[in-house]
This record gives C-alpha cells, sequence and structure tokens, in this order.
C-alpha cells in the first residue's frame, strides 16, 4: 500500500512539474514577443492601472511607460480600464451650494462637502481634490491634472461626482462655498493623467 501511495505522489509531483514548465514556457514566449499587452485585475475585477504602471516600471524591455493621449470619452472608456491614458480638456469650478446641488456628491460614499469639505481622504492616494468628471469615468478615477492657471504643482483629484453640463473632455473642480470661483473660471487645455481607473 506503501509504494503505491508512493508511486502515486511521484506521478502527481511530475505532472505539477510538467504544468508548471509549460507555464514558464508559454509566459517565456509570450514575453519575447514584441507587443506585450498586461491585463492585471484585482479581487473586485477592476482593473488595476496602478499595477501596470508598476509593471511597465520594471519590465526590463520597455524601460518608459506609455500613456495613451485619448481624445474624447468614447476612447477613453474603450482604453482607460486597461492601460494609462490621458486627454486634454477643460476645467470649470463648482460650490456645494449651487443650483440644483444637494451639499452630497453623486458617487458612493456619498460625502458631505458642505463647509469647506472638498477633499477625500484615499486609502492609497491620501487627499485628493473632488472632481465631477463625465459618465465615461467611473466613480473612484484618481486623476493627475496639470496645465492649469492658479498653480505651478500637479493637482491630485478623485471623480466622485457628476453634473448636467460636465460631458467630455470637461473636469468640475469642486471649490468651497467661500471660495472665488473666479479663481478656476474656465481653463483650457488641462492636461488630464489617469492614475487608477474606478475604485
Amino acid at each position: 500500500m506503501k509504494k503505491k501511495t508512493h508511486q502515486l505522489y511521484k506521478a502527481m509531483l511530475h505532472r505539477s512539474l510538467l504544468v508548471i514548465t509549460v507555464f514558464v514556457l508559454c509566459y517565456v514566449i509570450v514575453s519575447s514577443t514584441e507587443h506585450t499587452t498586461h491585463s492585471i485585475t484585482n479581487i473586485n475585477g477592476v482593473k488595476s492601472i496602478e499595477a501596470i504602471h508598476i509593471i511597465n516600471k520594471y519590465d526590463n524591455k520597455n524601460k518608459t511607460l506609455q500613456v495613451r493621449e485619448v481624445s474624447n470619452m468614447q476612447e477613453a472608456s474603450l482604453y482607460g480600464p486597461s492601460e494609462p491614458i490621458s486627454f486634454t480638456g477643460q476645467m470649470t469650478a463648482y460650490n456645494p451650494i449651487c443650483a440644483g446641488c444637494t451639499g452630497k456628491v453623486s458617487c458612493p460614499p456619498r460625502q458631505d462637502v458642505r463647509k469647506g469639505n472638498i477633499y477625500f481622504n484615499d486609502n492609497v492616494y491620501g487627499q485628493v481634490r473632488i472632481l465631477a468628471a463625465d459618465p465615461a469615468i467611473p466613480c473612484g478615477t484618481i486623476v493627475q491634472i496639470t496645465n492649469v492657471s492658479f498653480t505651478n504643482e500637479p493637482i491630485i483629484g478623485i471623480v466622485l461626482d457628476r453634473g448636467g453640463a460636465i460631458k467630455g473632455n470637461i473636469m468640475d473642480f469642486l471649490v468651497t462655498e467661500t471660495d472665488n470661483m473666479n479663481i478656476v473660471g474656465r481653463q483650457r487645455n488641462v492636461h488630464y493623467e489617469i492614475l487608477r481607473w474606478g475604485w
């Protein structure tokens, strides 16, 4: 009986090694092709742009991270879930006491943004500004914003709201009730880079 059990374990080990060898060979063959596509999914099934950034950073063949520039929201929703994207657009400002505003953002966790509460504490990116964006960009998306007139530093924001007039390549920047919205006004040629696609 011991001999049969030993032979069974030996056969199982041999098969496992064979499967692992085949897997490694397949990976080497796929990795050696000229164009490699990385698709990383977290436990919730959401594509992780952060993971794609990490893989590309340590990929020996592709030292520089390629960010795809998209021109419209149709392209953004096509490429955004699987690869880093950026686009150029406009920025406007809104506050929590605007016409039709309830004082809470429309995306979960539906944070109350009255009384100067214009930041969101993200588990990964820390304190970030709240943005309203086109519905093609999912709630929880982290965006790096550059080329605005009111600061030289990049702004990190999170999409937590929608707006009737926020369609296409435009984002609405949440300010407090007392901020002068003319400081933001209507910014043109603003550069948006998606750092995380949705939650």
